[in-house]
Formats: C-alpha cells, structure tokens, sequence
C-alpha cells in the first residue's frame, strides 16, 4: 500500500510539472528528477491542443549516476570475519593485582577461532577524490560487533570489581562469550588502480577510532540464557591500523588494535579479518 501510494504521489508530481510546460517548447521532452527516479514525457512536435492526449508518452526509469564523481557514498556495508586477540599477559602480575583467579593463564583464556565472530555494519562509507580517482580519501561510520568464545567454558568475568576467575559450574554450559560493541570512525587512503569500475582492483589503508558503547557475558546453558552488562575495565576507546583489499567482486578487510583491549590486567591486543560486501 505504501509502494502504491508513494508511486502515486510521483506520477501526481510529475504531471503537475508537464502541466507547466512552455507551450513553445513542445519539441522539447520534459524532465523531472525525483531522488534516483528520472520521469520524462515525450511530445511529437504537433499542434494537438484538440487532443492534448495523443502522440505523447511516459518514460519512468532510474537515474545513472556520474562514476567521475568527486564524491560517492556506499550506505550499509556489512563486514563478517573472525574476532581474536594476541595475548602478551604477565598472568604472575595479573593474579598478584588480583584481576584474575587462581588457574587463569593463557590456555584457558584462549578463543575458539571460528566460533569468535566479527560482524560490523557500516551505515555509510564515503570516498573522496584526490589524485584522478586513482588516490581516494575513504572514511565512514558504523558499529563494530565482537564476540569472543571461550574455550574453557569455566571463564567467569566477574563486575564491581572485575575479576575474571573459574567457575566449576560453567564447566558444562553451551556457550560462553564475552561481547564488545563499538561506534567506530574509520579514515583510510585507497588506491584504486581501475578508476571508473564498480568491481575494480586497489587496496586501503588506514585508523579507526571505536568507542566502547555496550559490553557484556553472556552464558547459554541449555535453554536458560544469562547476561552480565558491564564494561569490565575494557578500555573504552580502541584506536586500530585498518586495511583493506580489492580484488575485483572479492573484499577482504582486517584491523588490528594499537593497545590492549583491557585497561589494566591484562595484555591482549584485539585484531579481526573477514569478508567485506560492498559496492566498493
């Protein structure tokens, strides 16, 4: 109903517009753009003012739009790869601190690979000319979504104040991860070596700022779900080297952190790699 009506309202719009037509111009077809919707009315350059109806016709198609842009927008670009980290702890300083319990070592704070998923949605990425669309300026805005799955099941991250230690009654739960979300800036040059193809070759490379904006635990044992909502002292702004790479309908994309995703603790620098679908 609503497509009805929208399409309604544009042909309404666009024959209010050839009702204002220059009666000199008849030869002449008509335009209208309306967002990316081009109507044009076509005349055959008689004097039917009899029969107004006659020998005219509606073309109703899609606006093309200029590749030589300076600037072009891709909205909603989804990224879906891997979350991990590397570990470089000091876990004899992290049990003296008390930041974590006795048998937390880096075996049991390892991350099943596979199972650690990364998904970003960005809401929009923008790239601007620099050097003849060979060297662009390509920035965005978007959310960065990880969740890291503990192999040892037993992993407890406790709030107020954070410990992470083992639980003896997580040990057989289904699942256990800990989630960290961000509202993420990403600023890279790209190299395009095929300016003026969608699916073209190049590479970018680059900074994102992220800021931590939800965090939690999450425990699914059976069919009982149990969430922890807490920042964790994870540090709530996480600066990464970002790149890119394009190989024609293929897009790669990866990060890695500059620093520790912790903000004391712990040493374990966050990095992802996955699958970039967008339109370039």
């Amino acid at each position: 109903m609503k497509r009805l009506f929208t399409l309604a309202l544009v042909l309404f719009i666009a024959l209010a517009g050839f009702a204002q037509v220059d009666s000199t111009k008849k030869d002449q077809p008509d335009t209208i753009k309306v967002g990316g919707m081009i109507i044009i009315r076509n005349h055959d350059g008689k004097n039917d003012d009899d029969n107004d109806n006659k020998d005219k016709n509606v073309n109703i198609g899609r606006r093309k739009y200029d590749k030589t842009s300076n600037v072009s927008t891709n909205w909603w670009i989804m990224d879906i790869g891997i979350s991990n980290y590397n570990d470089k702890s000091n876990y004899t300083t992290a049990l003296a601190s008390g930041f974590i319990g006795a048998g937390v070592n880096e075996e049991s704070m390892k991350l099943k690979t596979f199972k650690s998923r990364n998904i970003n949605l960005w809401f929009f990425m923008q790239k601007l000319n620099v050097v003849k669309h060979v060297v662009n300026l390509k920035y965005g805005l978007g959310l960065e979504l990880n969740n890291y799955f503990f192999k040892d099941e037993q992993i407890h991250l406790q709030k107020n104040p954070t410990k992470i230690f083992l639980d003896a009654s997580y040990k057989d739960v289904d699942k256990n991860k800990l989630a960290a979300d961000y509202l993420t800036v990403p600023l890279m040059l790209n190299f395009n070596f095929t300016p003026g193809r969608g699916k073209g070759f190049g590479f970018s490379a680059g900074v994102s700022g992220g800021l931590l904006y939800s965090a939690r635990q999450k425990i699914k044992d059976g069919g009982h779900k149990n969430k922890v909502h807490d920042d964790f002292d994870l540090n709530k702004w996480k600066v990464s080297y970002i790149g890119e790479l394009l190989l024609g309908p293929v897009k790669l994309y990866g990060s890695y952190a500059t620093k520790s995703m912790w903000e004391k603790g712990l040493d374990q620098t966050p990095y992802t790699v996955g699958f970039r679908f967008a339109n370039w």
